[in-house]
């Protein structure tokens, strides 16, 4: 899962929200920082701002441990690795299983801001209400070592609203190669976008097992094509 869908249930609790996105923020910020679930839940306990942060985190890692032992996960990557192998060629080693695990999170993400974008806005506003400084003085208290640089990043991605870029395949591309590059894997090339708009197809028929509302509430019900 992606920030989007992890944070959908929690717009009108903006503290959660950024709770919710705070190990993916981190995954980019500060990869040596990582949020344990034995460090983080004694300040779930508790009342405020860290306590609010917390229950975000906490969920985070419960919706990830969940859904990474689906089955509805381990097919909807297994379609998408093998349309990316065919687009890349078979010598392309591990690349087509890592954009496949990573294509399956960004389009669930796009087809829930395709069905309802003012939620999009919800979820940035929301950010807007916390204290960048304040996530990551919290999140110091939590981790095991601190960051430095949590807070700039929280401000790039209220700024940049780059998850409205996940809609159109070009912009999706573009993204897609900022992480291969973080992780230094050589780019996509633009056609990769044909591959991208099969693989949304498959993923949107996939979408209401892959986010079942018995699990995640009305929130993420109906028509998510």
């Amino acid at each position: 899962m992606n920030y989007f869908a992890h944070g959908l249930r929690f717009l009108d609790r903006p503290w959660v929200l950024a709770g919710t996105a705070v190990p993916d923020w981190l995954s980019v910020a500060d990869r040596g920082v990582r949020m344990r679930e034995r460090q983080v839940a004694p300040f779930a306990a508790g009342a405020g701002a860290d306590a609010e942060l917390a229950a975000g985190i906490l969920a985070h890692l419960e919706d990830d441990r969940w859904f990474h032992q689906t089955a509805a996960f381990y097919e909807t990557c297994g379609d998408l690795t093998r349309l990316f192998r065919d687009a890349l060629g078979a010598a392309d080693g591990h690349r087509p299983g890592f954009l496949g695990h990573v294509a399956t999170e960004l389009l669930m993400d796009a087809l829930l801001i395709a069905r309802e974008p003012a939620r999009l806005d919800r979820y940035y506003a929301a950010l807007d209400r916390v204290d960048p400084a304040g996530i990551e003085q919290a999140v110091n208290r939590m981790a095991r070592r601190p960051t430095g640089r949590l807070s700039m990043f929280v401000e790039i991605f209220r700024r940049e609203r780059f998850l409205a870029d996940y809609l159109e395949p070009p912009r999706l591309l573009f993204r897609l190669n900022q992480v291969l590059r973080r992780i230094k894997l050589n780019p996509l090339p633009e056609s990769f976008v044909v591959a991208l708009m099969d693989a949304r197809e498959i993923v949107s028929a996939r979408l209401d097992g892959l986010l079942p509302a018995e699990r995640f509430g009305t929130a993420l019900e109906g028509n998510l094509r």
